[in-house]
């Protein structure tokens, strides 16, 4: 056990690796309570973020990014190896400068336009593969529920906390102009390199 996650970490500490952490935003509560909300079984209200280059990308209010493991969410429930990438790291940055505007602070929703939809299309860029289905289907699976409807004022309030949760996690500069890759780059390496520090101390 000990030596499978000593290669799970190496894996991760690879920056060709291209890592999905997967959270349950309810810790739980899902699995106990969605027989008896929604007549079915869900295991998790899931958040993700994809670890790539030594960070944590997520979405939330904005395209953000932490130090692996540092992220508001606490540890992730499941690690997803997706697979390594041949995309530079100056090259995913201007992919996120490109799609910043499909993901910002005002077009945030946890049904229609959450985490899970920026990992998804991060994911197709950097592998060409998708994230699980069951990550991307589960607000229809809600939704669609006898108790779907009666749900929507609970996910209207759980969308503001997540902005509210990722205040002061956004990546600077990326939100602005699409020429401008190189400055989020530069905050990417700087970010990392305090975290190594901080490490070592």
């Amino acid at each position: 056990r000990e030596a499978k996650e000593l290669v799970r970490l190496c894996f991760e500490m690879s920056a060709n690796a291209v890592v999905l952490h997967l959270y349950d935003l309810s810790n739980g509560m899902a699995r106990q309570m969605s027989p008896m909300l929604l007549g079915k079984q869900i295991d998790g209200i899931w958040h993700t973020g994809l670890v790539v280059f030594g960070r944590e990308f997520y979405f939330g209010g904005g395209i953000c990014a932490d130090p692996v493991g540092h992220t508001p969410y606490g540890a992730p429930v499941q690690q997803i190896p997706l697979g390594t990438t041949a995309k530079s790291q100056h090259e995913f940055m201007t992919f996120l400068s490109q799609i910043a505007p499909q993901f910002s602070m005002a077009t945030y929703h946890v049904l229609t336009n959450n985490c899970n939809h920026f990992s998804n299309s991060c994911a197709l860029f950097l592998t060409q593969r998708e994230i699980p289905r069951y990550i991307l289907d589960l607000p229809d699976e809600a939704m669609n529920s006898p108790m779907g409807p009666m749900l929507r004022p609970l996910i209207d309030s759980m969308s503001s906390q997540i902005r509210d949760a990722s205040q002061g996690h956004q990546l600077r500069n990326v939100h602005q102009s699409q020429g401008e890759p190189r400055n989020a780059q530069r905050q990417v390496a700087s970010q990392s390199a305090t975290s190594a520090e901080a490490q070592q101390n």
